[in-house]
């Protein structure tokens, strides 16, 4: 049997797809409606967010949403009939997510 590193990403597809269904839709929540409608002090809310652990959490729902994309993504295009280019799709998609999450701990962690 041959080593795979198809369980790691499962996994991270997993919290991501988590994160996406659970904390994206209270961020939304929050800084959509809820900031606007002054039901949420901006004081507060910026102390939260330029917290470091606020920021490591952030940054953390950022990456796993990359990833969860990512990976989709990747089974999706190799579902549609594009399995030659397996390497070239993995290499692509990955490498987007790994762009995406290092702006995402740039914008959070300067």
């Amino acid at each position: 049997m041959r080593v795979s590193n198809e369980p790691l990403l499962w996994s991270i597809f997993s919290a991501g797809g988590m994160v996406a269904a659970l904390i994206i839709p209270v961020l939304m929540i929050v800084t959509g409606l809820l900031l606007p409608a002054d039901m949420v002090d901006f004081d507060r809310l910026h102390a939260v967010l330029t917290n470091p652990i606020g920021r490591l959490i952030l940054f953390g729902v950022a990456f796993l949403t990359f990833a969860h994309w990512a990976h989709r993504f990747r089974h999706t295009l190799i579902d549609v009939g594009l399995r030659r280019y397996r390497l070239q799709i993995a290499v692509g998609c990955y490498g987007l997510a790994l762009a995406g999450s290092a702006w995402a701990g740039v914008v959070a962690f300067t």
